[in-house]
């Protein structure tokens, strides 16, 4: 059986606009070169402590654990 031969698409929007939009794109995702303390990740900026925004989050909510623990009675 003989495959049939696929049609030739001609592109839709024109290869400048298509380069244009992709440097668009790219600037937008430029990195700072900050990574995470804990995990390595990509962080927005340095800061006082550079956490990526899920380090940044369990520290938050470890913070609201220990708040919610009743204290302990020596």
């Amino acid at each position: 059986m003989k495959r049939k031969p696929n049609p030739k698409f001609e592109p839709v929007v024109s290869p400048q606009i298509l380069e244009q939009a992709k440097r668009a794109v790219s600037a937008d995702r430029i990195r700072h070169g900050f990574k995470c303390t804990v995990c390595g990740g990509e962080t927005a900026d340095a800061g006082s402590e550079p956490l990526c925004w899920v380090c940044r989050r369990l520290k938050i909510s470890a913070w609201r654990d220990i708040e919610q623990q009743a204290p302990i009675q020596e």
